[in-house]
């Protein structure tokens, strides 16, 4: 299967794509936009015409409220509105989950069931999840704020896509048989771990969902799931989709709730024997550290990133510049492999940062509901502040601000597409990541220098590279420190291609093989020989 392309969204901005994205049943979000530029309205929202059914945990297969009763609020980012009250899980409802899920581990049949069968259930979940797309796409589009057109076109279909690589995974897991210096049968098992602990961003709720519950599920865990408290509403719904497509109760279990209660809580819980976190550096340290200090459970990290897009003198500038534009400004910029330190050849520099402004004066920014809309609005207020913070921090510590900088409309987090040039390594927003639609362009005079810029980050998840020469490809390929290198490409997130990053963007590999690895145990098993006819 083709690789799914989260960059191929640039392709929206054609004429040709927004009647695509037009026709069928994606139609009837509301009228296309006719104007492409961020000084379009935010008109009235649509009203999304989809009930919310799921607001409780998921725990042993039923819906249930948390233990306390509390529940919170999920906001519409468009306005900044209630959407729903949902369950609010501490402490106690994560003990009920992870008794459930230890239950399920050590009495139930999940684990005893042949892997063909646990493939078959996950094949039904996927295809299932496929008929819903649309609904599904609904709740991320508003619970999130990500455009509709990219969670039902783009990222849904990705998420289907990985349950069923991992569903055909489960019945091609396998130890070895292993030569042994002597009279003994050596072979090797690989074993689920038990109940699995894992923790999801807001930024791509489903799309992370999947990452993390398809392998640990296809391996023979049992899973207690921690959603982001700002976007709990696709994961519970999708889970009871799980369930009808034959899950066994107990399985997969859902808590929504804060990091500091929900999250501390499954992170040190002793009954949970595999964590996975995906979300800050920050938190990440506390993760890691709460799982070291209770039971040393082995901790898959996915964490912040600061990744450079190198551009060379000997390739295309359009294209460059529209690469490098989808390399930050996707997902309003909420992405943790953004391509968000532009470094661009001084010889070519000047060109650049001119049509690297233009284009983002004609990004399209509105309600994620409309079709043509390429940005939509930051997913809470916290984050909105944050970034006008950093966008204020690189006025003020000298860097041009070439277009954007400022909210857009009077309502809901709406930010402009901002560019700014001339910018230091020493600055803020050349160091510290945003997660926001800011663009920082600096340059460089040679691949010496865009080595050492590229590299003198604390964080080391992704890097792009546009360039003609193959020579120089392959020098930066090997010279970067980081987990992915896009050559002439960005964010491109096929089912097999591991993803992960170096340094303090993590440890460990999220998709593809190496994903199993982090939901297996090896265990050896020695066998004596007798009278071997061969060793």
């Amino acid at each position: 299967m083709a690789a799914r392309r989260l960059s191929s969204l640039l392709s929206l901005s054609s004429p040709s794509a927004i009647a695509l994205a037009s026709s069928g049943r994606f139609s009837r979000w509301g009228r296309r936009v006719s104007s492409f530029s961020t000084s379009a309205a935010i008109d009235e929202p649509i009203n999304p015409s989809i009930q919310i059914d799921h607001t409780q945990l998921l725990i042993n297969g039923q819906f249930i409220d948390a233990a306390s009763g509390k529940t919170f609020p999920t906001l519409d980012p468009r306005t900044g509105d209630v959407i729903a009250r949902v369950a609010e899980g501490d402490a106690e409802d994560i003990n009920r989950a992870v008794a459930a899920a230890r239950k399920a581990f050590d009495e139930g049949p999940w684990p005893k069931m042949t892997a063909y069968e646990r493939s078959r259930i996950m094949f039904r979940f996927a295809d299932l999840l496929e008929k819903h797309t649309e609904e599904v796409a609904t709740l991320e589009t508003w619970d999130n704020g990500k455009p509709f057109e990219q969670a039902a076109k783009i990222e849904i279909p990705m998420v289907v896509r990985m349950f069923r690589y991992y569903a055909g995974w489960a019945d091609k897991i396998h130890g070895l048989t292993v030569p042994a210096d002597g009279q003994h049968h050596v072979q090797t098992l690989h074993e689920p771990y038990g109940v699995a602990g894992l923790i999801i961003p807001w930024n791509f709720p489903l799309l992370l969902y999947s990452w993390k519950v398809g392998p640990a599920l296809a391996c023979g865990n049992t899973v207690v799931l921690k959603t982001a408290e700002q976007t709990p509403l696709s994961a519970l719904y999708v889970s009871k989709l799980f369930h009808e497509s034959g899950l066994p109760p107990g399985v997969l279990n859902v808590v929504s709730g804060f990091g500091p209660t929900a999250g501390a809580s499954l992170s040190s819980h002793m009954d949970v024997n595999k964590l996975s976190f995906t979300g800050s550096t920050a938190t990440g340290k506390v993760v890691l550290g709460l799982a070291a200090n209770s039971n040393l459970k082995p901790v898959t990290l996915e964490l912040g990133g600061k990744s450079p897009f190198i551009v060379c003198e000997d390739g295309d500038i359009d294209k460059a510049v529209e690469l490098a534009h989808s390399a930050l400004f996707f997902n309003q910029g909420q992405c943790c492999c953004a391509g968000s330190r532009t470094l661009v050849h001084e010889s070519v520099y000047d060109e650049f940062v001119e049509k690297a402004k233009a284009r983002a004066l004609k990004r399209v920014v509105g309600d994620p509901f409309k079709t043509g809309i390429e940005q939509g609005p930051q997913i809470d207020n916290e984050q909105f502040q944050k970034i006008l913070k950093y966008i204020r921090s690189g006025i003020e510590s000298g860097a041009t601000l070439e277009t954007g900088g400022e909210q857009l409309g009077s309502k809901g987090y709406y930010i402009q597409p901002t560019v700014f040039s001339n910018v230091q390594d020493d600055m803020l927003i050349a160091r510290e990541e945003i997660f926001g639609p800011v663009q920082s362009i600096s340059k460089f005079k040679d691949l010496n220098e865009a080595v050492q810029k590229a590299n003198a980050s604390s964080y080391g998840l992704a890097a792009g590279v546009f360039t003609q020469n193959l020579e120089t490809a392959n020098t930066l390929t090997r010279a970067l420190r980081v987990g992915t290198v896009w050559i002439n490409c960005y964010d491109i997130f096929d089912a097999a291609v591991p993803f992960g990053g170096f340094k303090m963007s993590g440890q460990g590999r999220e998709k593809g093989i190496y994903g199993l690895s982090s939901y297996l145990q090896i265990k050896a098993v020695v066998t004596p020989l007798k009278n071997s006819a061969w060793l």
